[in-house]
């Protein structure tokens, strides 16, 4: 994958289909450390021991539509090339965490890519799950999740596609304030 947010993606992906009512999304940046860290925390059904060590493995999946499993181990990968590297925590019945940690600026580290629409498009796709984005900058945070949208706006979902622009725009303007970042 060549950005970011299409990993935060695919592992969110991952979190819905493993039943996950709650899933906290963190970015954080800190280039003065060359520390770049993304972590998916889950609370769906979570992972025996010989699957959390099977996931990493391309020829390894729990899907039944397809015969390879490719988010992680490119997650992995991605994360090794810039220095870093990722890890998997989870135990059954209590969900699961991974942690990927990239070098800041080495040339390998995919960039963040589209965030914004990413996070706002899994909060109006899945608005049954309180998805929780934290994004921090040398320390300097901000986040946003889907009970504080709808409980703010008053609605049962966030499914609108003029509320769902609204939401990406805010984002990025958002992490603007707290980073060097361009949409």
């Amino acid at each position: 994958m060549k950005e970011i947010a299409l990993h935060i993606m695919d592992i969110a992906q991952n979190s819905i289909r493993a039943g996950a009512d709650e899933i906290m999304i963190s970015v954080s940046e800190a280039p003065s450390s060359d520390t770049f860290t993304m972590t998916i925390n889950d609370n769906g059904k979570g992972m025996d021991e010989e699957t959390r060590r099977k996931a990493t493995d391309p020829w390894f999946t729990s899907r039944t539509t397809r015969r390879v499993g490719m988010g992680l181990p490119l997650l992995q990968m991605n994360a090794r090339l810039s220095g870093g590297e990722m890890i998997i925590t989870s135990a059954p019945g209590q969900g699961t965490k991974v942690a990927a940690t990239f070098g800041y600026h080495h040339l390998d580290r995919p960039p963040l890519g589209d965030v914004s629409g990413t996070i706002a498009l899994l909060i109006s796709a899945n608005p049954a799950i309180n998805i929780i984005y934290t994004h921090s900058f040398e320390g300097t945070e901000w986040s946003i999740s889907t009970a504080e949208i709808i409980e703010e706006l008053g609605l049962e979902a966030v499914t609108d596609l003029t509320i769902v622009r609204s939401l990406k725009e805010i984002i990025s303007e958002n992490l603007a304030e707290i980073t060097n970042f361009k949409a």
